[in-house]
């Protein structure tokens, strides 16, 4: 441990600390690296942490976060076992595992993979010293750190993280999955940087998935950027199953270029505090986006989505679907901004936010909306909060189905519009059980990781006399 974050603390800790520690930090970085990191901690002493004075933050209140203390992690824990740690087995799904344990990249074998193929895989500490050119090409080009505090930080501060790299024409023979787990007895500040490139006409499938193993207090602050070459295509999928003791910060940066295509899944089942800044950019023409949420809140769990779409070029296509079930006293924020650039003709952009609130005390602010400086565009956006259908309550109750069974049947059924978008079907159908166990409120944090992986496969199913329908 190299410090603790007192409660109520100020900026101040994190510019002391960073002073404190730069040569450290600093020691296995390019010098635009070095560069990157004084300026983006001068930005964050400039800015602080964001409060709900700021548009952006109004709805999302950080004060119980900071509420706590918080160890500050600096170096790898050593000798972790894992095998015992990292246990995924999925039944018939096939990835490449890279696991992550308290901000940090461990591995079994070596911390730097490269496959014959050409791609390379593994710790981000690790290609800085083996790759710097390659890294140097696009670590900080696609992440804000002038208007993102948390992304300020966060470039100062990383130590390590995952890196991927497709060069170009290759096809990744099998999904590539990152399992990021907190597991500590202390509660730990945590800061990681992910950089994910893939070159012309390539194509990957990620699975990142976010776990606690406990229901320890935890803070984490990560920072994904993520290029997409000429060509290049992404299956991208985000789950998030935490603690409700825990905060994420997650922030994921993706570039475009020509032709690109993107589809991208954020699927939160669990978490006390969860925010999801997804930032797009078409860099080219012709660039395809799809991104898909759905999340289940419960208890006081609050969730926070902020998506941004940059049309800067002409013909391009982007659609957002992003559907919340929200219980108890949980709450909820959706706000969806398309930008559309004046020489960006020929844009076709919708997006959609819909919601289903179980109790009266749950609560949700939506605002989906389009800016546009050119006339030659398609574009949409709408927003729905409500409650169950009771018409098709009274229609499934007429039919024999009790109250219960009914209100589960319409809610998966909600649920299934996104779920059912999942291209990969053993992650399909274990999502498929996951969200039927969320909505039982039979679903905590795992043992082992987001997936379930380590339970028998028994598929959870709807108790229902099909024969009345």
């Amino acid at each position: 441990m190299e410090g603790v974050l007192k409660q109520n603390s100020t900026k101040e800790f994190f510019t002391g600390l960073y002073r404190e520690h730069r040569a450290a930090i600093t020691a296995g970085d390019y010098p635009a690296l070095t560069i990157q990191r004084d300026n983006a901690i001068r930005r964050f002493e400039e800015s602080g942490f964001p409060t709900t004075k700021l548009e952006a933050w109004k709805n999302t209140d950080l004060k119980e976060s900071f509420s706590k203390e918080y160890d500050i992690v600096l170096e790898p824990e050593q000798g972790v076992d894992v095998q015992k740690v990292f246990r995924c087995n999925i039944p018939h799904l096939d990835t490449a595992i890279m696991g992550q344990l308290n901000g940090w990249y461990v591995s079994k074998d070596v911390p730097l993979m490269e496959l014959g193929n050409g791609i390379i895989m593994g710790s981000l500490a690790e290609a800085l010293k083996k790759y710097p050119a390659l890294i140097e090409a696009h670590l900080g080009k696609y992440a804000d750190s002038n208007t993102d505090a948390f992304t300020a930080l966060n470039t100062a501060f990383f130590r390590d993280g995952v890196f991927i790299y497709v060069p170009d024409n290759v096809k990744s023979p099998k999904p590539v999955q990152i399992i990021n787990v907190i597991h500590h007895d202390r509660n730990l500040f945590l800061q990681s940087r992910n950089l994910i490139v893939l070159g012309k006409n390539s194509r990957l499938s990620l699975v990142h998935c976010d776990d606690s193993y406990n229901h320890q207090p935890s803070f984490s602050n990560v920072v994904t950027e993520i290029y997409l070459g000429e060509h290049a295509s992404l299956d991208h999928y985000k789950l998030q199953n935490l603690n409700n003791a825990s905060t994420l910060i997650s922030s994921v940066y993706f570039q475009m270029d020509t032709a690109a295509q993107l589809e991208s899944h954020y699927i939160s089942l669990n978490g006390g505090l969860l925010r999801n800044n997804v930032r797009q950019r078409f860099n080219g023409p012709h660039g395809d986006t799809k991104i898909y949420g759905i999340y289940l809140m419960d208890a006081r769990q609050h969730i926070d989505n902020q998506v941004f779409i940059d049309h800067a070029f002409p013909d391009c296509t982007s659609g957002e679907l992003f559907k919340g079930i929200l219980d108890e006293h949980s709450s909820g924020v959706f706000n969806g901004h398309v930008l559309v650039e004046r020489n960006a003709v020929r844009t076709n952009a919708y997006q959609s936010n819909k919601n289903i609130l179980l109790t009266e005390t749950a609560k949700v602010n939506s605002k989906p909306f389009l800016e546009i400086y050119n006339d030659d565009v398609k574009c949409s956006h709408g927003s729905t909060t409500g409650q169950l259908d009771q018409d098709a309550m009274y229609y499934l109750r007429q039919r024999g189905i009790g109250e219960e069974s009914a209100r589960m049947l319409l809610m998966y059924a909600y649920a299934d519009e996104v779920i059912s978008k999942i291209a990969i079907d053993p992650l399909r159908l274990r999502i498929e059980d996951m969200v039927k166990k969320r909505l039982q409120g039979e679903l905590q944090i795992c043992e082992a990781c987001v997936l379930h992986c380590n339970t028998p496969e028994q598929p959870m199913e709807f108790v229902i006399d099909m024969t009345k329908l």
